[in-house]
């Protein structure tokens, strides 16, 4: 079997198993998305004609598999990734009627207030989402009611308890790791505000297999190949799921009534 064979998994990722792995790499902007998202999926209740927002959408593969898999109508907004970049995207798999994309800085979304039927972040929250004040400005865009789901790097030991980021993840990713918290700590941090009811939090089984799969991947086909991508599996490695993994967390918003923030 190839690395790129390996990425098909019918047996664990039905859904995600219906796409080209080669198209995939070609978007990669991290670890295998579909795998996330699908995972985080099965922990909310996503229907035919929502409105979700993509946030962090990238080079567009979540959004093209919201709303394929799921029928909704999906708002894709990025800051890396320009608009036009990812709508070509969406026009070339068929689902520019359905996908709306949009460049925007996650601090400052150009959205109307309640308008989201549903939020769903893969691999991006770490890099904005970890202050106390911007879950209470997220809210804001979901009705009441509405559903909130992250994938975002993990570690299964808080930094701060472990007392420094494992040198073998630190050489790598330096401070970044700081924002990889676990389960609990984005239960407790969602929670305490008393805007959402956190509906799961875990871990993904086996986050750090399914990111090596991928690593390896990249590393055989894309064009930076080994040189890009050995330092990821060399860390992958020798942590062997001691530490890492992928947080998997979706909440409610609270229904407060007219007057709800």
């Amino acid at each position: 079997m190839t690395a790129l064979d390996a990425l098909v998994r019918p047996d664990r990722y039905p859904r995600s198993s219906a796409y080209d792995p080669g198209w995939l790499l070609g978007l990669d902007m991290g670890p295998h998305p579909l795998w996330l998202l699908e995972d985080l999926a099965r922990d909310l209740d996503l229907r035919p004609g929502m409105r979700v927002l993509d946030l962090g959408s990238g080079k567009g593969a979540t959004s093209v598999f919201l709303a394929r898999e799921y029928g909704v109508r999906v708002v894709a907004a990025d800051w890396w990734v320009g608009a036009d970049e990812a709508a070509a995207v969406f026009a070339h798999t068929g689902v520019d009627g359905q996908v709306e994309a949009v460049r925007a800085e996650a601090h400052q979304l150009p959205f109307e207030e309640g308008s989201f039927d549903a939020i769903v972040s893969i691999d991006a929250f770490e890099y904005f989402g970890t202050a106390d004040s911007y879950l209470p400005y997220l809210v804001r865009f979901l009705r009441p009611g509405g559903q909130l789901g992250i994938a975002t790097p993990a570690l299964t030991r808080e930094v701060r308890e472990l007392g420094a980021i494992p040198a073998h993840i630190k050489a790598l990713v330096g401070w970044e790791a700081i924002a990889w918290h676990t389960p609990e700590w984005w239960r407790f941090q969602w929670e305490i505000t008393e805007l959402v009811a956190v509906t799961s939090a875990r871990l993904q089984e086996d986050a750090w297999r399914d990111w090596l799969l991928w690593s390896r991947a990249c590393a055989e086909h894309l064009p930076e190949g080994r040189a890009a991508h050995q330092p990821v599996i060399d860390m992958l490695t020798a942590d062997a799921g001691e530490f890492l993994s992928f947080a998997l967390v979706t909440a409610r918003k609270q229904d407060r009534g007219p007057a709800a923030a």
